[in-house]
């Protein structure tokens, strides 16, 4: 529970044949982190594989895929946890290339089609506007006598039109659209440059209209129309066409990206392997409860021809050991908080348990209300008995914690949505009306135990890697621990040292001590380095180490006075969370005394809690965490390590390590 999860190092030498089959199998299992390792006289003669040319391949293959499911329409593939067909790199390029050829013909198809049925479109709409012209268009110019002009005229500008064109010319106006008049403008064969004049002037659009000869515009609609029924049905069938092919195309293209992924982590997973002429030495991280598995596992696909070696990491840098939290269904929302700062080093002390107390103390103590806590338990459980993916009903979980929480101080507080009645109920006192002072006294006390517990835990971890100098001499180490829990007790217990003259002594030995160290600290490993002839930093002097060591002390007192007064916000957000209660109240008590009061005040009541749950629900978990990351981390947490990120191929099935 305090500790990650324990890692063997695994390394099996396998024939160059049983490679991919070995890969394949560990990627069903999600069970070992694959590690790159160089060639060397203790590990292969040949460096590992570079796949690079055929991961391009196989990247445009993919490139190559996602734009059929976009011609297509396709919706994105689902992930699949095995079961995952064979199929070659070209066995893919070959089957897209078939349906790449079909589709695209398709589609060609669909848009000659398109195309067709808006140019008819277009001159039955142009052909509608003539209607009533009973003349064939191709006649039209053919006249001795008579000049023709077709086309649109604005309708404001029809009267002036008719003024200045004179007697001498025939204005026909036609049904158009809304905002332009077709028009049929005749004059004599004299009169057409003054008439083209006149049209200019008055913003006539001419039409062109080819048409087939001795046609009128009625018949050119009627025919254009059966032609638009029949291109439409031709598109309709054509977009059949393409659904039928999309819906054979999608399972055999969701295989094909599977396929593709899968050759682009195999490849990947090859780069990290150094081989001789015949076998290949694969290595990588696993926790040490899987080993027996997974050594069962490797003979099996190997026919017992391999070698396998197991480690435990001892030797090992706690920057290259993976780390995997396991924690039980309580604990294992409070493991997002944890990750979210870092995760821990292999060998550091996994906070997880210490941060579920801590973050539930502080957000009930700041959201402290039976009613709200119980609106957050129902819906935490609403989350986790609805939600699909692993994180929302962990998030549920942590919902339903939180409200418990808030629950427990509620009754403390004697708050129930902020009901009078209620707090006659309370086991202590509301955080407005009782006394504040008391309330800063206990934010402050749950502070210093928070903090104390990371000065314990860094004291801890610091031992545990061997580092028994900053175990001792760290700010926040022995030392630190000293300063702080000395300094404590002097301001409450100063009075009664004072009594036994003992009080010189005690401040010599909690605060000016600690100083000293801090301040020398720096300067002594100074001279230590220089006589043993140490380079150390460019620049480095013994007055640098000095003014150095002198800064981080006083970062130190400093930072150990901030970080304490930090935790009064607990106390200053509770009052927050019961000031919005009580503001609400006093406006329901104001909208009382309007008509229809009773129900306004209802109405109220209810949006102020809303406002309390959501605003201060939010401010509360934020603050709390904030107290975690600054307050509480800071004094023991680097969150340096890396995650266990097993080989896998495919999604996370049961059974698998998450």
């Amino acid at each position: 529970m305090f500790s990650a999860s324990p890692m063997m190092r695994l390394s099996a030498v396998v024939l160059q044949q049983d490679e991919r089959t070995v890969l394949r199998g560990l990627g069903e299992l999600g069970a070992v982190q694959l590690v790159r390792t160089n060639a060397g006289p203790d590990t292969a003669p040949l460096n590992p594989p570079d796949h690079a040319p055929e991961r391009a391949h196989a990247e445009v293959l993919r490139a190559r895929m996602a734009e059929l499911r976009r011609r297509l329409e396709l919706p994105p593939s689902a992930p699949v946890p095995a079961g995952i067909k064979i199929l070659t790199l070209a066995e893919v390029d070959e089957a897209l290339h078939t349906f790449e050829e079909r589709t695209g013909t398709l589609l060609k198809n669909q848009e000659v089609l398109q195309q067709q049925w808006g140019q008819i479109a277009a001159l039955v709409g142009q052909m509608e506007a003539y209607r009533n012209v009973e003349i064939p268009f191709d006649q039209l110019g053919e006249s001795a006598f008579l000049h023709f002009a077709l086309g649109r005229l604005p309708s404001d500008n029809l009267d002036a039109l008719r003024e200045k064109a004179g007697g001498n010319v025939v204005l026909l106006p036609l049904p158009g659209g809304p905002d332009a008049n077709a028009l049929v403008a005749v004059t004599s064969r004299k009169g057409r440059y003054a008439l083209d004049t006149a049209l200019e002037q008055a913003g006539f659009k001419r039409e062109t209209v080819s048409v087939p000869e001795g046609q009128t515009p009625a018949l050119i609609a009627a025919e254009g129309s059966k032609e638009q029924a029949r291109l439409a049905e031709n598109l309709k069938q054509a977009g059949a066409a393409l659904a039928a092919l999309a819906e054979s195309t999608l399972p055999v293209l969701d295989e094909m990206e599977r396929a593709v992924d899968t050759e682009l982590r195999l490849l990947a997973a090859q780069e990290n392997f150094p081989h001789t002429a015949a076998t290949v030495l694969m290595t990588g991280w696993i926790p040490a409860a899987g080993l027996p598995a997974v050594e069962r596992r490797l003979r099996e696909l190997t026919h017992g021809r391999c070698v396998i070696e197991s480690t435990p990491p001892d030797d090992v840098p706690d920057a290259e050991i993976p780390v995997l939290l396991r924690h039980p269904r309580l604990l294992r929302p409070f493991e997002m908080l944890t990750t979210g700062y870092g995760v821990p080093g292999y060998r550091e002390l996994e906070p997880t348990l210490f941060v579920a107390i801590t973050f539930m103390l502080m957000f009930g103590m700041m959201f402290g209300d039976v009613g709200h806590g119980a609106v957050l338990v129902l819906g935490g459980l609403a989350a986790w008995r609805t939600g699909h993916a692993r994180k929302v009903r962990d998030l549920g979980v942590l919902m339903g914690l939180g409200g418990i929480s808030s629950m427990i101080f509620g009754w403390i507080y004697g708050s129930f949505f902020g009901l009078e009645f209620f707090k006659k109920h309370a086991l202590w006192r509301d955080p407005l009306e009782g006394d504040p002072m008391a309330l800063m006294r206990a934010a402050v006390g749950i502070g210093v135990l928070i903090m104390s517990i990371g000065l314990v835990l860094n004291m801890i971890n610091r031992f545990r890697k061997r580092d028994y100098a900053g175990g001792f001499l760290d700010k926040f180490g022995v030392v630190g621990a000293l300063f702080y829990w000395g300094g404590l007790a002097l301001m409450f217990k100063y009075a009664a040292l004072k009594r036994l003259g003992l009080e010189g002594m005690a401040v010599a030995l909690v605060v000016a001590v600690p100083l000293a160290i801090w301040v020398l600290k720096e300067p002594v490993a100074h001279v230590i380095r220089s006589r043993r002839g140490q380079v150390g930093e460019e620049g480095e002097n013994l007055f640098g180490a000095v003014m150095e060591s002198g800064v981080e002390a006083f970062e130190a007192v400093l930072g150990y006075m901030a970080n304490t007064i930090s935790f009064v916000r607990l106390a200053a957000y509770a009052m927050s969370h019961a000031a919005i209660l009580m503001a609400t109240f006093v406006m329901a008590a104001e909208v009382k005394q309007m008509a229809g009061g009773d129900v306004f005040s209802v109405l109220v009541i209810i949006a102020g809690n809303l406002v309390a749950i959501l605003l201060e629900g939010v401010i509360a978990s934020v603050q709390a965490l904030r107290l975690e990351y600054y307050e509480f981390f800071s004094k023991f947490f680097t969150g340096d390590g890396q995650a266990f990120a097993p080989f896998r191929l495919g999604a996370a099935r049961e059974g698998q390590v998450d």
